[in-house]
């Protein structure tokens, strides 16, 4: 257990810097560390908690560079295809959806770290919540959103620290809708595993802490670019497990 907990600390830690950087990444990377030991829906479970309390202070940190308007529009449908997906998410195969998935995050990753993809720009409303209401649906049908949704906004004519900022904001609303769930359907497993979620939210709280001063260092080409090569990876880590499970 205390081997466990080391782990989950410093994984904690280097999630939370990477989410203060890049807008996501503690799902991501908390999530497969803990389904080793718990398999992985009490791992969702476990991990909501510490994914809320970062991601809310990372957005009060951040709170002066959301975009309300992307907010409203990109944000909202965003939260809507989520839901969508979540829904269709039953009646369709998980290792193939995590597989599309993938390689759709490794083009966008790869066409945006080469610069290929320099001149797609999303501007005005319907294209904002076209592209919010499918990067939100893919997402919920994985479960899997901050790198799709990261990959979608880094297309919005804002810079880094906006991108980063309302990417937390949209993230913020998705967990305070599926928060309450959570609680209602695995309460007893998140307080069974207390230590484990109290751990986890330090780290991550502390890893926002220690990477929040990084990202207004970080210049603007350096951070789309880092972004993109993440979002890349996290494509590559989704493929890799489907083929593990499958």
């Amino acid at each position: 257990m205390l081997l466990l907990l080391l782990a989950t600390l410093l994984v904690a830690v280097l999630a939370g810097g990477v989410a203060a950087i890049a807008g996501f990444g503690i799902g991501s990377m908390l999530t497969p560390l803990l389904a080793l030991s718990y398999g992985t829906k009490v791992a969702v479970l476990l991990v909501a908690l510490p994914h809320v309390a970062a991601t809310a202070l990372r957005a009060w940190m951040l709170r002066d560079a959301i975009d309300r308007r992307v907010l409203l529009t990109f944000g909202a449908a965003s939260a809507a295809g989520g839901l969508v997906g979540a829904l269709l998410h039953a009646a369709a195969s998980s290792s193939l959806l995590s597989v599309v998935l993938g390689i759709l995050l490794i083009f966008a990753g790869v066409s945006g770290a080469s610069g290929l993809s320099r001149r797609f720009r999303i501007s005005g409303a319907p294209w904002a919540i076209l592209a919010g209401a499918l990067s939100g649906g893919f997402g919920g049908l994985v479960g899997n959103q901050g790198g799709i949704r990261s990959a979608a906004l880094l297309h919005f004519p804002m810079d880094g620290r906006a991108v980063v900022a309302t990417a937390t904001a949209i993230g913020l609303v998705v967990d305070f809708a599926r928060i309450p769930v959570y609680l209602a359907t695995g309460g007893g497993e998140m307080l069974g595993n207390w230590p484990v979620v109290v751990v986890a939210a330090i780290g991550v709280l502390a890893g926002t802490l220690l990477g929040g001063p990084i990202l207004r260092r970080l210049p603007e080409p350096v951070f789309r670019r880092s972004v993109f090569v993440l979002v890349a990876i996290l494509g590559l880590a989704l493929i890799a497990s489907a083929w593990s499970s499958a």
